[in-house]
């Protein structure tokens, strides 16, 4: 492990980036280059899955995260919590337990003022190629290969909307290059998905049951060791007839108070959401681990 950080520091001091081998966490990886949580518990953007592994566990350890996450909309409130667990950063497993809120609007769409839909998300991952990080004499990104276990507690109203069924499986491949010299973090992921506004209201629907590719897409800049700001963009399926789905873009400031917090701001456009348009605010999202 010794030689590894050694080596790192010799490209970061070759690169003149603003990363140095002094910014290594005692666990061997850089602050922020391993990604937050995403809204389904996966390493990565607010929207986005991301090829690194969670923690900052090296190929010798293990590291492990807690996560809360508060998107408030104009009609609606989402929330999400979980954990997620690195081994050896090749390996990744995930929980997150996901309620989105309908407030008031829940009497207008006729569910009842405060109706709650809940969903509960199982993920792994692997890391099958690169580094994104010690990798910085090569192109070649990490890449990773996931899925995601989808279940809604709302059967009955999921098929009421023209929903095919109340769980589903997604998978996805990621891509994720951290450029030192540059300062930028990059990443695309392609997802295999039959899931409405991520699984909220179901899987398939009456305009579409097939699976289709979804691409999201990252992009960020490290001001500091610290702060990471950048944008994200997420294409969504169009099965419901009901109500339109549309893409999800959001720009984020992601900053490290230390290898064991950190917090991220965004401002999360997510659309049109079950007839209600403009849905755009606040995304806040804490995550503590090592």
């Amino acid at each position: 492990m010794t030689r590894v950080v050694a080596a790192l520091g010799a490209v970061l001091a070759m690169s003149g980036g603003a990363a140095s081998a002094a910014d290594l966490v005692p666990s061997g990886k850089l602050l922020l280059t391993g990604g937050v949580t995403n809204i389904e518990g996966a390493g990565g953007g607010g929207l986005a899955s991301w090829a690194t592994i969670t923690g900052y566990e090296t190929r010798d350890g293990i590291g492990a995260n807690i996560h809360a996450t508060n998107v408030s909309l104009p009609d609606y409130k989402f929330r999400a919590y979980g954990a997620a667990v690195g081994f050896y950063d090749r390996v990744e497993l995930s929980y997150a337990h996901q309620e989105f809120d309908t407030g008031a609007t829940g009497a207008k769409l006729g569910l009842g003022d405060g109706f709650t839909f809940k969903q509960n998300v199982v993920g792994a991952k692997l890391r099958v190629l690169g580094d994104a990080v010690y990798d910085q004499d090569r192109l070649m990104p990490q890449v990773a290969v996931g899925v995601q276990f989808k279940r809604n507690d709302q059967g009955a109203i999921v098929r009421a909307v023209g929903g095919k069924d109340h769980q589903g499986v997604d998978y996805y491949v990621a891509a994720t290059k951290v450029l030192l010299n540059e300062s930028l973090v990059l990443n695309g992921t392609v997802r295999l998905t039959k899931a409405n506004q991520t699984g909220l209201l179901g899987f398939g629907g009456d305009k579409d049951d097939s699976y289709s590719a979804q691409f999201e897409g990252s992009a960020g800049y490290l001001v500091s060791k610290r702060l990471l700001v950048g944008a994200e963009y997420r294409t969504k399926p169009n099965n419901l007839g009901f109500a339109k789905e549309d893409d999800w873009f959001d720009v984020f400031a992601a900053y490290a108070v230390n290898k064991n917090l950190s917090v991220t701001v965004a401002y999360a456009d997510l659309g049109n959401i079950a007839t209600f348009k403009d849905q755009r605010g606040l995304y806040v999202s804490l995550q503590a681990g090592f």
